[in-house]
């Protein structure tokens, strides 16, 4: 048996240890199962937001007509062709990894599903290595929901559905989250007939100005179905039919020639073995880690997806980096503080928020102010012709410290940074007011949100 310094299970965040561990001269050993790269680069965050930048630059040409120009004839997409080029780029890209791992004296690549057989010990195929140190960055993988009728159907989830290269005529989406609101506009936005069952709201864990706004201009694209839940679904001669009942049990039926489940995700924690080693799960399956990421396995850790804390690739890169650093770089034994996580939802309008939601401050009884100004009234906003895009930032109301900002519309994944930075360094309304702000730059609608929030207060 083979041992090493260090075993990383998982080729996503779990690379963030690999590389680094490896030029210090210690002995890693990289378990990946499928294409090397995880889930962001192969089925997730990158190839999408590929597709849905072309998604972008059709709803740009499809709406040309509110800034005075006219495009003659019907816009196309060569819809295989785009499915393919980037296909081909992401699969290259993935391809790299492997080559450059094997110039590495100190790294051995374990293509194959990594199973526990103890705490320290992981089979690969008939081959089993030993390591003092264990990473599990599993991730993980689409939940299914148990609907009547679904299994044996060929339904998409979010990894078949940035592989498809023929176009859906008219898409059924089950979901109403980031996934489905970002996949569904893709396909909506290049021609297909998008309809969206939805059990209670879209995005509902976004702030509920944010909710409000976003569901309004998201209905003038897409047909919603609110408050149906579906029950059942055939699928006949390649057509679907999905029966959905409402709180009454009244049954609707919705036809289409695809069907999309974005209902969550599961972690891949019941296929490596846990049941082999003292790693313990919580009752959703994912795995408990201390202050430290480690688990209750000594010298095991975990991050990532599989720990259930943030589901994004920006926050397993933090906790990697963190594990190197403390573990091995610095070799000081902190507990991991996590600065303001951000996320962004790439759909249309984008939408892109970092600290509390108004609902969480009042759940958790913090007594807050508000600034909001919308897009329309700033000088770029008016360019843009914005209509339902803002910025909303949140303030404790004794320390006037910036703990919750929210905005949609135009590039909201990228003025979000406006905010994340003032927040992870405690920036306070002050602050954000003693800012200078290039003129007509879009970053004024912040300005405008702080100035709002600085009026007179009841």
């Amino acid at each position: 048996m083979k041992h090493y310094d260090v075993i990383v299970l998982g080729s996503g965040g779990g690379t963030k240890l690999v590389r680094p561990c490896a030029d210090l001269g210690l002995k890693v050993a990289i378990i990946e199962k499928g294409p090397l790269g995880g889930t962001c680069l192969n089925r997730g965050c990158i190839p999408s937001k590929m597709l849905i930048h072309t998604a972008d630059v059709a709803t740009i040409i499809q709406e040309c007509s509110r800034f005075n120009l006219h495009v003659d004839g019907k816009l196309s997409v060569d819809f295989k062709a785009l499915v393919e080029r980037v296909d081909k780029t992401i699969d290259a890209d993935s391809n790299s990894i492997a080559p450059a791992y094997d110039k590495h004296p100190n790294i051995d690549l374990y293509p194959g599903e990594g199973k526990f057989i103890s705490d320290h010990t992981v089979q690969i195929g008939d081959v089993q290595i030993s390591g003092d140190k264990v990473f599990v960055a599993i991730g993980t993988r689409p939940s299914i929901p148990k609907i009547e009728g679904l299994e044996g159907t060929p339904y998409m989830t979010s990894e078949e559905a940035l592989r498809e290269t023929k176009q859906p005529k008219k898409l059924l989406v089950i979901g109403a989250g980031y996934i489905a609101t970002e996949l569904g506009y893709f396909y909506g936005a290049l021609g297909t007939d998008v309809h969206f069952v939805v059990r209670s709201e879209l995005i509902r864990k976004e702030d509920k100005d944010v909710r409000k706004a976003f569901s309004k201009s998201f209905k003038k694209r897409f047909s919603l179905h609110e408050g149906l839940v579906p029950v059942k679904v055939e699928y006949t001669e390649g057509e679907f039919a999905l029966t959905c009942e409402d709180k009454q049990k009244a049954r609707t039926v919705l036809k289409g020639d695809s069907l999309l489940v974005v209902t969550g995700v599961t972690p891949w924690t019941d296929h490596v073995g846990i049941e082999n080693t003292s790693i313990e799960l919580d009752d959703k399956g994912f795995i408990k880690v201390d202050e430290h990421l480690q688990t209750t396995a000594k010298n095991v850790y975990a991050l990532g997806d599989c720990i259930g804390r943030y589901l994004f690739r920006h926050s397993v890169n933090f906790e990697g980096e963190y594990l190197f650093r403390t573990l091995f770089q610095e070799k000081k034994p902190e507990p991991i503080t996590y600065p303001p996580m951000p996320h962004a939802i790439f759909s249309h309008p984008q939408v892109a928020g970092v600290g509390l939601t108004e609902d969480e401050c009042i759940e958790q009884g913090i007594d807050y102010f508000v600034g909001l100004n919308k897009y329309a009234d700033s000088a770029m906003g008016m360019a843009l012709r914005s209509e339902e895009g803002f910025a909303k930032l949140i303030f404790e109301k004794r320390s006037e410290k910036l703990i919750g900002a929210h905005i949609i519309g135009e590039e909201a994944s990228n003025m979000i940074h406006m905010l994340i930075g003032p927040m992870t360094m405690n920036a306070t309304l002050s602050d954000l007011l003693k800012m200078i702000y290039i003129h007509p730059a879009l970053p004024e609608v912040v300005r405008n949100a702080a100035r709002k929030a600085n009026q007179p207060k009841a």
